[in-house]
């Protein structure tokens, strides 16, 4: 009789759950299956949302088919991407939202949690399907296109790239961005919100710091009219459009249940995220199979995905040894936090005729930006201007990751 197979469930397809699905199953034994458990019918490229929901004819390249995942891996049809969304977990199987080989109950070994946080639209999609995405992106161009003014409501990654994108692709609109806080992307050292306020100053991008927009309650008029935004200093701006980038929230609801029986002990209290040790494994000793990695987890660590990634190996080696009858001794280190953030890209007078392979050539301005390490007596951030950046952000290199490689532009629209 052949033994059944032991599941290993992975709980979200994001660019950390993809790496820790992809990881286990190129080292698990061959008793082990990992099966990848995510809503969407694609891999969501959440990166290029700001951008593709500015610039037009790209935005069917943000979804990739999960098809070929596990394409690279020792034996690729072992594993399976399970298109459902996670009700809740229980200590030995997960509860999901729809019928997999006969059952809403799916069994586990080990499992790990990789379900990010939660952005507001554009930042995150309001579906799970590749053509009600790609649509809702062309409609939110169009409403851009139309406005003559655009606030942008919070200055983190997501708004400070959407504010230099705009402002270089549209150069006649009137592009405002709210920060709450003095500076912009505060959580890094202050010469970042330096570099970003000259690169506002060049484009003509205006930061108002200190203050809030308003959100009111039954929400901003879309009609194309353009209407007053308060803020919460008492002034008002006005604006044809209002693009929320507030910031994200952990999405720690399936572990919900798990917690009310151990108050504190699953959730830290004070910001949302999984309590992990450095093996990643939960600190709640009742779970020692039980993971989180990435945004959710409570690392302290800069909630990235070069640090999930990283999360990922931890994981996958750990959950090895564990299979192996040998102790979780891997564990997560990081180094100072980092980004590589787009700054805006080149945008020519519509009327200029030029071919498609002048435009493809075209500069797009990007930075990279890395912390001090004190560590090592660093007292300096490392800042790396490059000049190298792609209109549709090298939106081909994810889709290689993802076992898909493109050898022609209809393949985008998988």
């Amino acid at each position: 009789m052949t033994p059944l197979i032991k599941n290993i469930v992975v709980v979200g397809g994001s660019y950390v759950g993809r790496a820790t699905a992809q990881e286990l199953a190129r080292i698990i034994p061959k008793s082990h299956r990992v099966l990848l458990i995510e809503p969407h019918s694609h891999f969501n490229h959440l990166f290029a949302f700001p951008r593709f929901s500015i610039v037009p004819d790209h935005e069917h390249k943000a979804f990739i088919p999960y098809s070929n995942l596990f394409a690279a891996t020792p034996d690729p049809s072992a594993h399976a991407v399970v298109q459902a969304r996670v009700l809740s977990v229980q200590p030995q199987h997960v509860e999901v939202d729809r019928e997999w080989q006969g059952s809403n109950e799916i069994p586990f070994e080990y499992l790990a949690i990789a379900t990010g946080t939660v952005l507001s639209p554009p930042g995150n999609m309001p579906s799970h399907d590749k053509q009600s995405s790609i649509q809702y992106l062309r409609q939110y161009q169009s409403e851009i296109k139309r406005a003559k003014s655009i606030v942008i409501a919070g200055g983190g990654a997501v708004g400070v790239q959407m504010a230099t994108d705009l402002k270089e692709y549209y150069p006649d609109k009137e592009v405002t961005v709210v920060q709450s806080r003095v500076r912009v992307m505060p959580q890094f050292h202050e010469k970042f919100h330096s570099l970003v306020q000259k690169r506002f100053d060049e484009l003509g991008v205006r930061l108002i710091t200190g203050a809030r927009v308003v959100i009111p309650s039954n929400g901003f008029p879309n009609d194309g009219s353009t209407f007053q935004v308060q803020l919460t200093n008492g002034t008002g701006i006005p604006a044809g459009f209002v693009i929320p980038a507030t910031g994200q929230s952990p999405n720690n609801e399936l572990v919900k249940g798990l917690s009310a029986s151990a108050p504190d002990s699953i959730i830290n209290p004070q910001n949302g995220y999984i309590r992990v040790k450095p093996t990643m494994q939960f600190s709640d000793e009742k779970y020692p199979n039980f993971f989180a990695v990435g945004d959710i987890a409570d690392t302290g660590s800069h909630k990235a995905a070069r640090p999930g990634i990283a999360q990922a190996a931890v994981v996958a080696k750990n959950i090895q040894a564990l299979i192996e009858g040998r102790s979780a001794d891997e564990k997560f280190s990081w180094g100072p936090r980092a980004i590589h953030l787009t700054l805006g890209l080149v945008r020519y007078p519509q009327e200029e005729k030029l071919s498609r392979h002048i435009l493809t050539s075209i500069k797009k301005k990007n930075v990279i930006f890395r912390d001090p390490n004190e560590a090592e007596g660093d007292t300096e951030p490392t800042i790396t201007w490059k000049d190298d950046g792609q209109e549709d952000m090298g939106v081909e290199g994810i889709w290689k990751r993802q076992g898909m490689e493109v050898t022609s532009p209809e393949q985008y629209h998988l």
